[in-house]
């Protein structure tokens, strides 16, 4: 029979995994002290996410009740990291794994858009650009295009003003 406050618990980690979208990622945070584990999720909170301490099978049965699929790696104590972007979450958990030396916390899997991912895969999400990084570079391109595209016109402009002082030259002279 579970206890009142797992069916709290189960109840609210599946309306935050429902508002998430179906995508999220499970990582280990055992060796983190309150201190570190503050400062984590700070540095979480700076790049649109948010740490959930969770059991293994609240997670589990979430998961069964959202009809998402089963992760690997839930054993040991696991937290779910929701999000807004992906890429710039997961590059925030890498970073701040090198700021230990334990390398906490280590990425277990995730979610993404309803897709399993293991944990190589959620780290190559960390060395992709963020989407605000990408959006940058593709106005960058655009807007070098559309400069060089202003610029020959304004040379061909300068050339046929050039063409018609030339033949209005060439008529006075006549």
């Amino acid at each position: 029979m579970p206890s009142q406050r797992n069916i709290e618990h189960l109840e609210a980690l599946t309306a935050t995994l429902k508002g998430a979208e179906g995508s999220f990622f499970v990582v280990d945070y055992q060796g983190l002290e309150a201190g570190p584990t503050g400062k984590l999720r700070r540095a979480l909170r700076e790049k649109g996410g948010e740490l959930i301490v969770a059991k293994n099978t609240l997670i589990r049965k979430a998961l069964g009740n959202l009809g998402l699929p089963e992760l690997e790696g839930l054993a040991g104590p696991s937290a779910v990291v929701i999000f807004k972007e992906p890429a710039a979450v997961a590059k925030a958990l890498k970073e701040y794994a090198k700021t230990n030396d334990k390398g906490i916390p280590k990425l277990k899997s995730g979610l993404l858009s309803g897709q399993a991912l293991d944990a190589k895969q959620v780290e190559a999400l960390a060395d992709l650009p963020s989407q605000t990084e990408l959006r940058a570079e593709l106005v960058g391109v655009l807007s070098a295009t559309m400069s060089n595209f202003v610029g020959v016109l304004g040379g061909k402009a300068q050339e046929f003003v050039g063409i018609l002082d030339a033949f209005v030259a060439k008529q006075e002279a006549a």
